[in-house]
């Protein structure tokens, strides 16, 4: 079925903010606007005038006394160009419609009885010329509809058939149409809002050595392409129904899903706006939202980039308070030393062995920071024999573990990674466990190792000098990283199903290395 517009246009049930946040608060000048909207059949009471703000829609005014379908939305404040669209006291979306800097005052007409058919503007011609694309589009997709019905009493093979080459011919006159559409309004804002939605397909695809069609010219182009026309300059752009599926859509499913690869393309879309528009600003919640809440893999790496490359250097200064900013960026501090590939932090840890000498020290019974201090430094040459070092465990393959021994999900998981680690210790690979406790309650964690048969290295921060919490990010439990030989994280945050899979992985690795 053609594609169009016209979905814009159904009579749904739809949610808008009826507040401004700061965010987006640039949108009263002394102006003025006067849309008059003569609604035929039209039993609302109230109307609502909305506008679209990348993937949400915001109230910009309110008509309310409705008198025999006369909607009035006046005011003294210019509206921001972009699309914005009829609302029901129901909050049922009527119709969308353009707004810009020559256009604040128009009249539009439609009925009730066809609303798509019947709507008009005699003051606006880049709106009257909008709806006759929409009547176009709209009648399109009630031809293919009446069409599926002519193949009712036909066979499968014949209905198939008859289907792709009459939808083939209904899409070749939308393509044809649109183009022609184009052509007449390049450089007008509703010629760059359709230029939204055109997929940007190479037409002539040369063939591959096995003759068929060359899929990655296919990508590359359309990839190459795809931002094509698209003004990053024009806060109008992001305010339509188009642009944050397109950008999604682009970050999600267009560009190889890898960090470096987003950190490049996101860096590509920011150069393209303009320092202090909407535009921009908007664009770095965005990335900043999208890439914190990634769960992928080491995705941590692009909001780390994110943060670096437009938080640290004040390109969000009107975006968040400065509280917040300062947030971010401790945020991206902790995450920073954890990215895949760094080597990780050591740790300075106590076992059940050395437990009894600290325990001599006073370090189980302290109770400030303060106290801890002063008894590390009282005794620190010999807490220095003590210590057990992260760093200072040699083997191919180091789970670091942290868990606690009255979380529930621990007592699920550790007796599974127990049995995943000797099994692959059975197969020959040289791996061990560095297994933390995050809590200080020694006899019970003693207990807990001793009736599960943790064989494992079993250690806590009993002298309280690691911040593990901080230091690893920890902010619940488990939580699973492993380490190559040389203390590189490889992978993290992981359950432990995936444990086999990844230390097999990194065999392979080390492999093609020698």
């Amino acid at each position: 079925m053609p594609n169009g517009f016209q979905s814009t246009l159904l009579m749904k049930k739809i949610r808008f903010s009826f507040v401004f946040l700061s965010l987006f608060s640039s949108f009263y000048s002394q102006v003025g606007h006067d849309i008059r909207i003569n609604f035929k059949n039209c039993k609302d009471s109230v109307m609502y005038l909305a506008f679209y703000q990348f993937d949400k829609s915001y109230l910009a005014d309110t008509c309310k006394k409705v008198v025999k379908g006369n909607v009035v939305f006046k005011g003294k404040n210019t509206l921001d160009k972009g699309v914005y669209y009829l609302v029901s006291q129901d909050k049922v979306r009527y119709f969308d419609f353009f707004v810009n800097e020559n256009n604040q005052k128009m009249t539009i007409s439609t009925d009730t009885v066809d609303l798509v058919k019947n709507l008009k503007s005699s003051t606006s011609k880049e709106n009257d010329d909008f709806f006759n694309y929409i009547k176009f589009i709209t009648d399109k997709n009630k031809e293919y509809g009446e069409l599926s019905n002519k193949t009712v009493k036909m066979n499968s093979k014949d209905s198939a058939e008859f289907m792709i080459k009459k939808g083939k011919e209904l899409n070749e006159s939308v393509i044809g149409f649109e183009k022609t559409f184009m052509e007449q309004h390049k450089g007008t804002f509703v010629g760059d809002v359709i230029n939204l939605k055109m997929e940007k397909e190479a037409k002539d695809i040369p063939k591959a050595s096995n003759g068929r069609l060359d899929s990655l010219y296919g990508y590359n182009y359309y990839k190459n392409h795809y931002w094509d026309g698209v003004n990053f300059q024009d806060d109008g752009i992001m305010r339509t129904p188009f642009f944050a599926d397109k950008l999604k859509r682009y970050f999600n499913s267009i560009i190889i899903q890898h960090p470096d690869t987003v950190c490049v393309e996101i860096d590509r879309v920011m150069n393209k706006t303009k320092a202090g528009t909407m535009m921009q600003k908007l664009l770095i919640a965005h990335f900043l939202f999208t890439s914190e809440s990634s769960k992928l893999m080491g995705f941590d790496k692009v909001f780390v980039h994110v943060i670096d490359k437009y938080i640290r250097t004040g390109m969000a200064k009107d975006v968040y308070e400065e509280k917040t900013i300062e947030k971010i960026k401790e945020r991206g501090d902790i995450l920073k030393p954890l990215l895949l590939g760094s080597v990780a932090p050591d740790l300075l840890m106590i076992d059940t062995i050395g437990h009894k000498q600290i325990a001599k020290m006073g370090f189980d019974t302290v109770k400030t920071s303060q106290g801890a201090t002063k008894l590390y430094y009282d005794n620190v040459q010999s807490l220095s024999q003590t210590f057990l070092p992260l760093y200072s465990i040699k083997s191919d393959y180091l789970l670091l573990v942290f868990w606690d021994v009255d979380c529930g999900h621990c007592k699920t998981e550790i007796p599974k990674l127990l049995q995943e680690y000797q099994a692959i210790k059975k197969e020959g690979y040289d791996i061990n466990v560095f297994s933390v406790y995050t809590q200080q309650d020694y006899e019970k964690w003693r207990k807990y190792i001793i009736e599960n048969k943790l064989d494992w290295i079993n250690i806590y921060d009993g002298v309280h000098i690691n911040n593990i919490k901080s230091k690893y990010d920890i902010y619940s439990t488990p939580v699973i990283y492993v380490l190559d030989k040389n203390k590189k994280i490889k992978a993290k945050r992981i359950g432990t199903e995936q444990v086999k899979d990844i230390v097999k992985q990194m065999e392979q690795e080390y492999k093609s290395i020698k």
